[in-house]
């Protein structure tokens, strides 16, 4: 699968001072370096070389500074990425290309040539506010089956832990849990009911989840 080349190409880019996140946004990758104007990579992930990957880089281009396109290296060697009509087309297109082996080590096939022009500066926003309110990396990138952890779900499933021993208020919340009040309010995954007036307790559905998203 395609997550089991997140490690690997997070590990590289880490190397180069980004800090990593998996499933950002519909993004396999998301990196980031640097605070108050960060340098935005977008990473995606695929099992070999293909026309569907490059298109992927194509619509992320317009929310990032480079993109990184990363496959597994053919073990015969005759995969796309010895094709020189390929590596030149993501040279045109300023993407860099990373090649991982079995063993999980990265090469550099084709890199950037030069920093994508910014053209959708609010989906860009999107993705950096989103990696910085994550907690940690709880998603590996390239997987497509299951719901993401979210920084709204991970703030979703921190009020159910407080409420699972019983109901509070949202003030109670709040100063560990800034959008408690918003959260139990819109209710969006049917965790949460209010008790009463200004009180909320959690719904069968929430203490399944707490054991969903404890595995």
């Amino acid at each position: 699968m395609e997550t089991s080349l997140y490690q690997p190409v997070k590990t590289f880019l880490e190397g180069l001072g980004f800090t990593v996140k998996g499933e950002v946004g519909g993004c396999d990758i998301v990196a980031l370096k640097g605070d108050e104007q960060p340098v935005v990579v977008i990473g995606e992930l695929k099992l070999s070389f293909n026309l569907e990957l490059v298109l992927q880089g194509i619509d992320r281009a317009a929310a990032c500074d480079e993109v990184w396109l990363a496959a597994r290296l053919s073990a015969r060697g005759k995969g796309r990425e010895s094709d020189a009509r390929f590596r030149n087309l993501c040279r045109r297109l300023g993407f860099g290309m990373l090649g991982v082996t079995a063993n999980g080590e990265v090469h550099v096939l084709v890199s950037p040539v030069a920093p994508t022009p910014r053209r959708n500066p609010r989906r860009r926003s999107r993705l950096v506010e989103e990696h910085r309110r994550r907690h940690g990396d709880p998603v590996a990138g390239g997987g497509t089956r299951k719901p993401i952890m979210t920084a709204y779900r991970q703030q979703a499933l921190a009020c159910a832990v407080a409420l699972k021993e019983g109901p509070k208020r949202p003030r109670d919340l709040k100063t560990v849990i800034p959008d408690a009040p918003k959260i139990l309010r819109h209710n969006v995954y049917g965790w949460f009911l209010r008790v009463e007036r200004g009180v909320y307790g959690l719904t069968e559905a929430g203490h399944g989840a707490l054991l969903q998203w404890a595995r």
